[in-house]
């Protein structure tokens, strides 16, 4: 009994010619009905996630012309870097190998305002409609638009008028992180907010802080940002460093085809409360370490106040321009002690180059204001700068201005080549 073999390759979403070896004897029907299809080179998808994406089915019958379009099917998702096929006709049917590479580059898909789902359901429901799709997706290829067409779907059967898209997510000038998918359409607004796992004093200033997001527009990411920066300080300066939140879990509380109400929860996890056991001080230099710890004022021995402690990081760094140690960085490491609940700080301090004034420009008067205000400016050329002195200056010398109101406009700029501060100072008079 003869059998025909042929061998196809899809590189790149391209087919080269294959390499075909036929038989001079007429094949059976049965001879074309698809068998078995085997898939190797995977590691990202299992054979039936593969078999699926490609569009054939057991049972039917194939020609070549079905593999060339099952082959370039799957290279047009963007989920395989090339992809071959050989197949094997013999009276019993036909026996496919489909041998593909994965794309190494996936990045999350994220959605952001789909109340209607979790992500666990939705990646269940989506998946069963975009085989390849299991909740990262490539840079390029039609995958993104699949699930896209795929969420769609989802939302008309939820008889919600709502148009879905997506957009690629990124940091500026950096590489795609991310696909998020949102609705548009109805207004999907946060209703109300609630937190568990919080106790009762730290739950009522939670509240207090939430209750400016209600009525606005329901957006993951948005409130995930609002959790970092407003909700997780409440942690922060009572001593709970390592304080984190869920995800929102969003709840629809009422719908109508024109505006959604969502009730929001997220699941707050304390930790422990740490006390603070030290702060010290390295890389300093100018400044003794008591004049440096006069700054600090977090107490030892109780709760450490992270906020707090970083605006005395601004102190400490505020005190080194005034020696013209214009960037100075003052970092605080925490190192932490578990089985007794403290922290200690180490505060690296990198003081930098030392700065000297440079020119002095004074906009927006007449000549001789001008020449007055700059002979009172008491930090010469080449004499190191003070940072503290501009805003004295300004408080001394406003007798010395023309009759009316005036908008003062300070500006410092910095010169990283000479190592100079350069300071305008323009007068703009107010509208009367």
């Amino acid at each position: 009994m003869k059998t025909s073999l042929i061998l196809c390759f899809l590189l790149l979403g391209s087919l080269l010619p294959a390499q075909v070896r036929r038989s001079t004897k007429p094949l059976p029907a049965s001879a074309f009905k698809l068998i078995s299809v085997k898939v190797t080179g995977s590691s990202r998808y299992t054979s039936d996630e593969v078999i699926a994406a490609s569009g054939l089915q057991l049972g039917q019958t194939v020609s070549e012309d079905e593999f060339k379009k099952a082959s370039s099917r799957l290279g047009e998702t963007g989920a395989f870097r090339n992809a071959a096929y050989a197949f094997q006709f013999s009276p019993k049917g036909t026996k496919l190998d489909l041998q593909v590479a994965d794309t190494p580059k996936f990045v999350p898909a994220r959605f952001d305002n789909l109340p209607w789902w979790s992500d666990a359901d939705l990646l269940i429901q989506l998946h069963g409609r975009v085989p390849l799709f299991k909740s990262d997706l490539p840079l390029a290829g039609t995958l993104p638009d699949l699930v896209s067409d795929a969420l769609q779907a989802l939302v008309v059967e939820k008889n919600t008028q709502a148009h879905v898209d997506y957009l690629r997510s990124g940091s500026l000038n950096q590489a795609i992180d991310a696909f998020v998918y949102s609705v548009s359409g109805p207004a999907i607004r946060v209703r109300q907010i609630d937190f568990t796992g919080a106790s009762a004093s730290e739950a009522s200033d939670l509240q207090r802080v939430a209750a400016k997001l209600q009525n606005e527009n329901y957006s993951r990411s948005a409130l995930h940002i609002q959790a970092e920066k407003d909700l997780l300080p409440v942690y922060l300066e009572r001593g709970f460093l390592k304080a984190s939140f869920s995800d929102p879990v969003p709840r629809i509380a009422q719908e109508t085809t024109q505006e959604v109400g969502v009730d929001v929860s997220f699941e707050v996890k304390p930790g422990s409360q740490y006390k603070c056991a030290k702060v010290e001080f390295s890389g300093r230099n100018i400044f003794p370490s008591d004049q440096l710890h006069n700054l600090i004022r977090q107490p030892i021995g109780e709760p450490a106040n992270d906020l707090r402690l970083h605006e005395d990081m601004e102190a400490v760094q505020k005190l080194y321009g005034t020696r013209g140690y214009m960037e100075a960085v003052a970092r605080p490491v925490a190192t932490f002690d578990e089985a007794n609940a403290t922290v200690s700080y180490e505060v690296e301090i990198a003081e930098g180059e030392r700065y000297k004034m440079g020119d002095l420009e004074i906009r927006g008067l007449d000549s001789h204001t001008s020449a007055r205000l700059a002979e009172a400016w008491e930090i010469h050329g080449g004499e190191p700068y003070d940072s503290s002195y501009l805003p004295k200056f300004l408080d001394a010398t406003t007798q010395m201005l023309p009759g009316g109101r005036w908008n003062v406009i300070p500006h410092v700029t910095l010169d990283e080549s000479g190592k100079t501060v350069d300071v305008t100072i323009r007068y703009d008079p107010k509208d009367r």
